[in-house]
């Protein structure tokens, strides 16, 4: 596997692989990487001929310098997981390389996808998710970019960006990935203590509940029962519940 921390020398590896007309996969992360990330890669790799994966914590999406600061980092260990899976290149930029200071950041408008549910609690979030995407996609021009479901309202951003900036682009739409007890792969789990990661999986047990739900309750009534459900918890607390239009993210009626 490559790495390259430099925009340029990025490029010209990439540029040989065009010339011989050899497809780009892009898969961006911002590491602390798990089976999640790796079912990204392998999907690349049967789509692409080369396939790049970025490592890059990025500043602009946090609306919380905490947040920014506890990410979790572990590079050593992604390296060797995206080496395991062969990975054709590692793309691990400063964010001086990312972010000149003379540079100023592009500002996006969304619409309305960008201001409810999460867009609503993390404000500036998905403009920030916005600007490094784009920044990616300038650099490497891939043919396909993979992004996991799981994120559903930043896979609805990254399909308005291509619609925005009329990348070329395809956009890869990836399922889930699990653990055995329902809850969804995130490197955030890894700041989960030894209680919080065991109750966890309730908020996929009580979406399951929600999806039974469908056709005998409505929408209102869906929610109010996930809220119920989840409070029923003290370690939790719920900042929203809503049943959407899958395209434009508006409240079911």
């Amino acid at each position: 596997m490559l790495i390259y921390s430099s925009i340029g020398e990025l490029q010209t590896f990439l540029n040989e692989h065009k010339k011989k007309n050899n497809s780009i996969g892009f898969v961006p992360t911002m590491g602390a990487l798990h089976d999640g990330h790796l079912s990204l890669i392998e999907k690349s790799k049967e789509l692409a001929n080369v396939t790049v994966c970025s490592i890059f914590v990025n500043p602009t999406q946090f609306n919380n310098p905490k947040d920014l600061e506890k990410y979790p980092r572990t590079l050593e260990n992604d390296t060797k997981l995206l080496q395991d899976v062969n990975c054709d290149v590692l793309f691990l930029p400063e964010a001086s390389e990312i972010y000149p200071q003379e540079e100023a950041l592009e500002v996006f408008d969304f619409g309305d996808i960008e201001h409810v549910m999460e867009g609503k609690h993390r404000p500036g979030h998905f403009n920030g998710v916005g600007q490094i995407i784009s920044k990616f996609f300038d650099i490497i021009h891939p043919d396909y970019a993979f992004f996991g479901e799981k994120d559903f309202q930043q896979l609805a951003i990254i399909n308005r960006l291509v619609e925005l900036k009329k990348y070329s682009v395809k956009i890869i739409p990836c399922s889930i990935s699990r653990a055995d007890d329902g809850l969804a792969l995130s490197s955030r789990n890894a700041r989960l203590n030894e209680n919080q990661r065991a109750i966890a999986p309730i908020i996929y047990q009580t979406i399951a509940m929600a999806k039974r739900l469908r056709g005998t309750s409505s929408p209102q009534e869906i929610e109010e029962k996930v809220r119920n459900e989840i409070h029923k918890s003290s370690e939790f607390t719920v900042e929203y519940v809503e049943i959407c239009d899958d395209k434009s993210l508006h409240r079911a009626q």
